[in-house]
């Protein structure tokens, strides 16, 4: 059996305070906070996406301080939608898919090792910045991260990263994105939007722990 692994998508907890801007300032696709693969990212969506987090994190216990935490959180999450298209994209390249069976079992080793429902929805909206609804989209992309580092043969070695890296930023120079400046400049070889880069870039896959999962 091969060993399950997954990697760590952490949303900064210590990121600088930058509204969410509402208007486009791209000229050739307005309204649309980035176009990736052809395909646009609305502002709108985005916008949905940032106060379906906000309106869980004001439900939380110390969600004050979350909100005052996760000021760029904007950027944070059309980052994030742009990395689930890059990570789409190199996983169908490699003929890498998940399963149904598979989401609901590494959902279900995320939540007894949280110690329950609730305390895993809680640990995701603090630590990654995800609402409730949007856990099993964030499970799927560790999945197929895994099983991309996998198929390619890419080891928990720099090495391997290297590889992993390099798979990605082939799968993100083919949909050719297009962000628009007000949120930043999207840079292929280092996997960047603007300044804010998501942990997970540095971290290759590896299995599960306690202290990942906020056990």
């Amino acid at each position: 059996m091969h060993r399950r692994r997954r990697t760590a998508i952490l949303v900064s907890a210590a990121i600088a305070a930058v509204p969410l801007l509402a208007a486009c300032g791209n000229d050739a696709h307005p309204g649309a906070a980035a176009v990736v693969g052809g395909e646009r990212i609305e502002v709108s969506t985005l916008q949905a996406e940032v106060a379906d987090v906000r309106d869980a994190q004001a439900k939380a216990p110390q969600g004050e301080q979350m909100i005052k935490e996760t000021g760029q959180l904007g950027r944070a999450k059309l980052f994030d939608m742009i990395v689930d298209k890059v990570v789409e994209k190199a996983a169908d390249d490699a003929g890498v898919t998940v399963t149904r069976k598979e989401l609901q079992e590494r959902r279900a080793a995320y939540v007894e090792q949280a110690g329950g429902e609730q305390a895993l929805a809680a640990t995701f909206l603090q630590q990654r910045g995800v609402a409730p609804d949007g856990l099993d989209s964030v499970v799927e992309r560790e999945i197929l991260i895994g099983k991309l580092a996998e198929s390619i043969g890419a080891a928990n070695t720099p090495d391997g990263q290297q590889r992993l890296n390099q798979t990605f930023t082939a799968a993100a120079k083919s949909l050719d994105i297009d962000v628009n400046p007000r949120y930043g400049t999207w840079d292929n070889q280092k996997l960047e939007l603007g300044e804010y880069r998501a942990p997970w870039i540095s971290q290759l896959t590896k299995s599960p722990s306690a202290e990942e999962t906020g056990a």
